[in-house]
């Protein structure tokens, strides 16, 4: 599951801020940082049928 990855990972263990307002933001972000991590290793492993370059033709 998602909270395993970020505690395993990402070395997720507690939140930084106090304030529910500072840890709904600090939540938000790591949600962002996973999201853009598993759409980059899809996108590396050419998963999605599309590159971050343009390859050059021979």
């Amino acid at each position: 599951g998602v909270f395993g990855v970020l505690k395993e990972d990402h070395g997720f263990r507690r939140f930084l801020c106090r304030g529910k307002n500072n840890i709904k933001t600090e939540f938000i972000l790591l949600g962002l940082a996973y999201n853009i991590k598993k759409l980059f290793t899809k996108i590396s492993g050419n998963r999605l049928g599309i590159s971050l370059f343009e390859l050059k033709s021979a």
